[in-house]
Formats: structure tokens, sequence, C-alpha cells
């Protein structure tokens, strides 16, 4: 196997181990790191290291506490350049150039501008052989809700719309309960778990109750619940400001929402965010951007179709996540998507899929918008 070959392979590794901290290392991406000695017996594995829950410590500081003195000599592979700068940990550029690491491997330049380069410079520096850019793609699209927070101040959204064949969600009475099987109902949340939120509007929040948390899946990371609710609605006795002492619950609202009503959610432990108004409602780009000043990366918004509509319109969606389901409702259903405005056929958001499959009885299909 050549050289390339090799490197390629041990990033995906890497890359694998990284995907385990998405959800919950925000506002620091998900990293992943594997140091591997070449001895007598060919390359082995010595340490594994991925970004721990809220960031610290950083993946190449727990592959090299697991590698210990194998890593004097070793080759390093991380799915992001090493940071450079001092922060809560001293930079972990300057802790491979300690454990005597001889190369290292990135997949990314960090964009962040604490770092930007001088991870690899420290590490030249020092005599430390780097390559850059093995398998940058698919990095890149790993922490896609990172780089797009530092690049351009918004956090990543996946919008996810489970319909029937015809495009509704409900009844006309209002009936959703179930659209889809039991496992398309697992994959979501299993996809919640992998996000820093989720995101729902007051519509939604009023008239289903939910906890958007993370059901049937052990004990896990739970990512905080945010709702879009301008005039602050719905009531602090629902099920998310019961538990908002338990999983944080994050509300955005405008100068609309009466003191009362703010009083009695800051009473049960949530956290209010006001922003600009714009027709009515919340900004929605001002919402996003001072989300991403929180620093939230990844949103997974599940509704509903007013929402989904306006964050389409407003272009504050990158990944749409479709679940469909074998069955009909008619014109007299829901619609999954609230006004978009359209005149023309051709002013139609054009979508590119980027795969599909099958998830018990119905279809995933991921889209790139």
């Amino acid at each position: 196997m050549s050289e390339k070959a090799t490197d390629e392979a041990l990033m995906r590794v890497a890359l694998s181990l990284a995907a385990r901290g998405l959800g919950n290392t925000w506002p620091n991406p998900a990293v992943g790191c594997v140091i591997v000695n070449s001895g007598a017996g060919g390359d082995r594995i010595v340490g594994r290291g991925w970004t721990q829950p809220g960031g610290r410590p950083h993946a190449e500081r727990r592959a090299l506490a697991q590698a210990g003195a194998a890593a004097r000599g070793a080759t390093a592979y991380v799915t992001l350049e090493p940071c450079a700068h001092h922060g809560k940990t001293p930079p972990c550029a300057e802790g491979l150039i300690e454990a005597g690491v001889t190369r290292v491997v990135t997949a990314l330049t960090d964009p962040d501008p604490r770092v930007a380069g001088r991870g690899h410079a420290m590490l030249r520096n020092a005599g430390i052989a780097v390559t850059e850019g093995i398998c940058g793609p698919e990095a890149r699209a790993l922490n896609a809700g990172f780089l797009k927070r530092i690049e351009q101040g918004l956090p990543f959204v996946t919008l996810k719309l489970a319909t029937t064949l015809d495009g509704r969600i409900a009844t006309a009475s209002g009936e959703s309960r179930w659209i889809t099987g039991a496992e398309a109902r697992r994959c979501v949340h299993a996809m919640r778990m992998g996000h820093d939120a989720i995101m729902v509007g007051s519509g939604t929040a009023l008239a289903d109750d939910p906890d958007l948390t993370v059901r049937d899946m052990g004990a896990v990371h739970q990512p905080l619940r945010i709702v879009i609710d301008s005039h602050l609605r719905h009531s602090p006795d629902s099920r998310l400001g019961r538990s908002a002492r338990n999983v944080p619950v994050w509300l955005i609202h405008t100068s609309d929402a009466a003191p009362e009503a703010r009083a009695a959610w800051i009473a049960v432990g949530a956290e209010l965010i006001e922003v600009p108004a714009r027709d009515g409602h919340a900004d929605l780009l001002a919402t996003m951007q001072a989300l991403a000043a929180r620093g939230l990366t990844r949103i997974f918004c599940e509704g509903g179709a007013d929402l989904a509509a306006a964050l389409i319109r407003a272009g504050l969606v990158d990944q749409l996540a479709h679940f469909g389901a074998g069955a009909l409702i008619g014109a007299e259903g829901r619609a999954a998507l609230g006004t978009m405005a359209l005149a023309r056929l051709r002013d139609a958001p054009r979508l590119r899929l980027i795969e599909t499959r099958r998830v018990g009885v119905d279809t995933l299909s991921l889209w790139q918008i």
C-alpha cells in the first residue's frame, strides 16, 4: 500500500472517531486523532482519541495519553490542525512535540483565527514532518457546523421533514402520530443526538407539547431545546418548561413578549434570547447569528411547516432530511411547507441529492440546499 493510501485509510479511522463527538463538543469542533507507531511488526495504532463532551480534553491529548511512551517516533493523524493557542489547556501542537511525534498528518487547516496555520507552523518549526489535506472533503463535511460558525457566523442547519408520498405531515384535523414507522423515528433520535440543539417553532410547540429529547438510545448527552416563540405564547407549564432545569431550553423572542411571560420562563430555568422582529416575527437571520454567537454549530430543525418554509426562503437551511412514508392523505391534509411565495417554477429552490436509503418501511433522503 502506498503512503498516500495508508494516510487516507488511517485518516478515515480518525474521522470515525471524530464523529463520536458530534453534538456534544460545541463550541469546539469534533476532532479525531490516531497515533501510529511503525515498528518491526509494521504499523500499529497505539493511541486513539476524540474531543470529549464540552470540548475538553482535545482528541490529541486523549490519544497521547493512551499512547504513552509509544508516541515517540510515531505519526499522528488528526482530522483538524492541532491548536496552537493557550486556553483552558496547553496547545495540542505543543503536546505532540513534547511527546516526540515525528510526523503529523492533518485533514484541514483550522480557520479559527487563534490557530489558522499556526499549529502547522509550530510543528514544522520543531522539525516535525507535516502532511496536510488528507481526506479534506470528508473532514469538511464532518465539521461543517464548526466551519460555518467560524467562517460565516452561522450554525449549520438540518431541516427534518416526515411526510406522506403526497407531501402531507398531518390530516386536516392535525393528527400526525405516526406518519412514519418505528425505525424512522429511532433514526430521528439518532440524528438529534448528533446535533447541538433541536429547534421548533411556537406552532409546533403549542400543538404537540413536545419534550424534544433523545429517547430509547441509552444514557446519552441531550441536545439543548430551542423554541422560536416571538411572543412567548408557549406555556412554562409544558413538557419543555417542566424539564428546563434538567435539559436546557432556549426561547427566541422579540421585544413584544410580555414581561410576565418572560419572568415565568426565567423562573423555570429557561434562557431567553431577544432578537429583532421582522414582519411581526423573530428575524431568522438575527436568530441564527445569536445562536452561533453563543457557540452553537449544528441545529436540527423539526418544524413546523411555516418555520420550515421561512428558513428555506431566508437561505438558512444547509441540509434537508426527508423521511418519506408510503401513505397518502390527500389535499385536505396539512402540507409539509408553508408559503414559499413563488411565482415561477424557475425560482423554486433546487436541491442536490446526497444519499437515499431505506429505513424500515420508510425512506430517508438527504438533500443539500
